[in-house]
Parts: C-alpha cells; sequence; structure tokens
C-alpha cells in the first residue's frame, strides 16, 4: 500500500510526509518521464553548479542521517573520503534488503528507481567519483529489471556517462545482483562480494572510506539515504529541516506490517509515534489489541504497547531502549506467541551467519536449540538464564553487528514476557497452541482469551 501524495489537512495523514513516494501510485512511476514530471534531476543541475566540497557541506548542514539502521550523518561520511590520494573512489548503493521486517528500499527502487539514480550522480560529484555500484538482491528480478531500464534511461538522456549535463562530470553506474545472503548486508561483506569473493565481514580499520571496494576510498550508502538527496537539495536544506526533529531531521519512510488493518509504507517526518501511524492506518486488525512490536526489524529490541508515544526518530527510540534501525514496524498482536516469534527469528539468524567468528557461529546454533526445547515444553527453568548468557556472549563479541541483532530479540523477549517463557517450561509446551499444551485452559485469563 501506498499512501497518497495529497492528503486532506483535516485527516490525521497530514501527518505523513510523501516525498519519496509521492507519485508511486501514478501509471508509469518507474519512468523518466513521469519523475521529471515531478522536478526530476532538478537537484542535480543545482548539486552540479555547486563546488563538490560544497555540496558535502550543505548535505552536513541539512542533517540527513544514514536510513539503512545505524542513523550515521550522511554528509560526515562523504567527507571521511580522502582527496587527492591519487585513487579511483566509489560509491556503493546498498541494495540487499534483507532484515526481517524491511521492506522500504525494493518498493522505492520499483516504483521510482530514478530518485536513487539522481542521487548517485549528486554523491558522485560530492565525493569525486566516477563509477557507482548498486548492490541489490538477486531474488527481486523484476526490480533488476526496472533498475536496468533506468540506467539506460539516464545514459540515453545525458543524466550518465560522460560530461553529464555539460558539467565535465563523468559517471558510470554498474548494477550488481547478489545471490541473496542475508551477511552481504554488512557493508565490508557486501564490498566482498561484489569484488568476487565470499561474502564475509573484513576486520576493521580500514574502513571503507580508506580501503574499501578494490582497496580504494569507498562511500556505502543506503538506498533510501542516496534517494533522499535529490530532493533535499532541489527544495533546500531549511525545507528538510522543517520535518522531523532537531537531531533527526527529514523525511522517511516506515515500513508497517503484521496483525494491522493496513499494512504498508507510510512516508512522515521522523519522530511520528506507533500510535500516530495505527490511528492512519485502521489499527490493529479488528477484535485485536496490539501486544508487541520491533521499531527497527527483528535485529532490534522488542518493544510493548507501553512504548506507543515513544517518538520514532533515533534519539527517542534509543532512549527508550532500543533502535530506530530500518524503521520496520511489525506489529504482533495478543494471539501471537513471544517464545515462537524470538525462535523463527533466532533459526533466521543462525542460519544466516556466516560462520566467520567463533560467537556467532556457534552462540546463534545454541540459542535456536534451547528455544526450540522451551517452545516444546522441554526446557528447564535454568535454562533461560543460559539463554540470557549465550546472547551475552554473542552481543557486542562478533566481527558485524548480525551477532547483535540475534542478541536483541532475546534480551528484549526476556525483559518483558519472562512470564511467558515461564509458562512453556517443564513439559507444558505453548500455551497458544491447544494442541500442544496442557496449560491452555490455565493461561486462557491471562492471555485475555475466551475458552
Amino acid at each position: 500500500m501506498t499512501v497518497a501524495a495529497e492528503v486532506d489537512e483535516t485527516s490525521p495523514q497530514k501527518l505523513l510526509a510523501p516525498v519519496l513516494s509521492a507519485f508511486w501510485d501514478q501509471p508509469g512511476s518507474w519512468t523518466l518521464d513521469t519523475y521529471r514530471r515531478h522536478d526530476g534531476y532538478e537537484g542535480l543541475r543545482k548539486a552540479l553548479a555547486m563546488a563538490p566540497d560544497d555540496v558535502i557541506a550543505y548535505i552536513k548542514d541539512a542533517g540527513l542521517r544514514g536510513r539503512g539502521g545505524a542513523g550515521f550523518p550522511t554528509g560526515m561520511k562523504w567527507q571521511f573520503i580522502p582527496q587527492g590520494d591519487g585513487k579511483p573512489h566509489y560509491l556503493v548503493v546498498n541494495a540487499d534488503e534483507s532484515e526481517p521486517g524491511t521492506c522500504k528500499d525494493i518498493p522505492l527502487l520499483f516504483a521510482n528507481p530514478h530518485s536513487l539514480i539522481e542521487g548517485i550522480v549528486i554523491a558522485c560529484h560530492a565525493i569525486r567519483s566516477q563509477h557507482a555500484f548498486i548492490y541489490l538482491r538477486g531474488e527481486v528480478v523484476p526490480v533488476l529489471r526496472r533498475l536496468h531500464e533506468a540506467v539506460r534511461e539516464a545514459y540515453a538522456a545525458g543524466y550518465l556517462g560522460t560530461d553529464i549535463l555539460g558539467s565535465g562530470l563523468d559517471v558510470d553506474v554498474t548494477v550488481h545482483a547478489g545471490a541473496g545472503a542475508y551477511i552481504c548486508g554488512e557493508e565490508t561483506a557486501l564490498l566482498d562480494s561484489l569484488e568476487g569473493r565470499r561474502g564475509q565481514p573484513r576486520l576493521r580499520p580500514p574502513f571503507p572510506a580508506v580501503e574499501g571496494l578494490y582497496a580504494c576510498p569507498t562511500v556505502v550508502n543506503n538506498v533510501e539515504s542516496i534517494a533522499s538527496v535529490p530532493a533535499l537539495v532541489h527544495r533546500g536544506k531549511d525545507w528538510f529541516r522543517s520535518m522531523g526533529s532537531e537531531k533527526s531531521p527529514g523525511f522517511t519512510l516506515y515500513s508497517l506490517s503484521g496483525h494491522v488493518a493496513s499494512p504498508g509504507q507510510y512516508e512522515a517526518p521522523l519522530g511520528i509515534t506507533l500510535r500516530q501511524l495505527l490511528d492512519m492506518s485502521g489499527g490493529m486488525r479488528p477484535g485485536h489489541r496490539l501486544k508487541f512490536w520491533t521499531p527497527g526489524g527483528s535485529s532490534t529490541p522488542m518493544f510493548t504497547e507501553e512504548h506507543l508515544d515513544v517518538p520514532l526518530d533515533y534519539e527517542g527510540v534509543g532512549a527508550a531502549g532500543s533502535m530506530l534501525g530500518t524503521k520496520a514496524l511489525q506489529c504482533f498482536d495478543e494471539t501471537t506467541c513471544v517464545v515462537r516469534a524470538v525462535t523463527r527469528w533466532t533459526e533466521f539468524y543462525a542460519h544466516e551467519s556466516c560462520g566467520k567468528c567463533t560467537p556467532c557461529r556457534e552462540g546463534t546454533y545454541w540459542l535456536v536449540q534451547l528455544l526450540r526445547d522451551i517452545e516444546a515444553g522441554k526446557g528447564r527453568a535454568g535454562d533461560l538464564d543460559k539463554l540470557n548468557d549465550i546472547a551475552d556472549n554473542i552481543n557486542g563479541k562478533s566481527f558485524c553487528a548480525l551477532g547483535d541483532g540475534a542478541a536483541s530479540p532475546i534480551f528484549s523477549s526476556l525483559k518483558y514476557f519472562r512470564e511467558e517463557y515461564e509458562q512453556h517450561l517443564n513439559g507444558r509446551g505453548c500455551p497458544f497452541d491447544p494442541a500442544r499444551s496442557t496449560a491452555w485452559a490455565d493461561n486462557d485469563a491471562h492471555l485475555g482469551v475466551n475458552a
């Protein structure tokens, strides 16, 4: 679902800020003609009239932060690229969207690929790069075809190639289809994969800004981060800062999914709350209430109903004990077993672990074994402390953030739902499954279920 660009000022949807998604619902939204009718490539003309360092300073002043998860300031990342070093500089766009619950970059590329291409040219001008790579998930073949066509259109119109718009800037774009490894969403594993090696995280330093792709200075940015640049440059940094909060300005895409009445992409200023998003989307599915949710995908600590009014920006979510991440708002109602959900997430992380470092390779395996036993009613009281201990031995001790992501749902679910874990122990099984549980009737009152 896409929210329309123009909304009634008296409706809750006036809180939205459609920019990237402003014309997704129009016929041929992905074409160059449609993009140009909506001020497409006007930001590029403005950027090409500026010196590269001035473009970087402009992005820094606007306060654009990376939309891929960590929220690192985009302009600062561009500034890290050393100048006058005599080496080629590269821009790599991370389109390997794999986080459970995250579904913003793929729809963006499918509906509005030229926003990314224009952002790429502006970024290449800023970091003095002549070659950009888009690393896309290979499974999304329709998106791959549409992106290739958009790149072809851009070359034909003079927005890519040599002497772009008479500026003297040369930029080539290579679209690369990955093989579907979650670990390649980690920037250094992505670079190894792009170079033809097995995708595994690199030990840092050196960082990509110094030795990235082909051992040259490289910027790795998320799709939404780069796609947000053209509108920012065209409409101005003051316009951009008029949305969001002081430290988290601008607009962003929130992916609302799960047990909600109207799942989809909601583009709004940073700092909106889940309560506001649910109000405008019809709330949870009829007859049910929110039990727990993730603010940024399954790798971020979960929240509960008490966090409905937490501002969904980097500082607000962080202060409440989680991470904004990719703004993947997975909402689960009272019919969901927390243990079962965490077990499925952990199985995913164990499967996707590259195996390079011991804490993640061994830790995720043993977490899965314990969780499966607990879910089936084979666990014992000491298993909960063991779960917490194993997660602690993974968290902060692996090469990349996959280990941290696997530990997050363990810590947060034990914090908020330890009693539910305990209900699974000592042979009782899952209280949410009457076919497997000996304690279903005893838990009806606790769960708010009618017998």
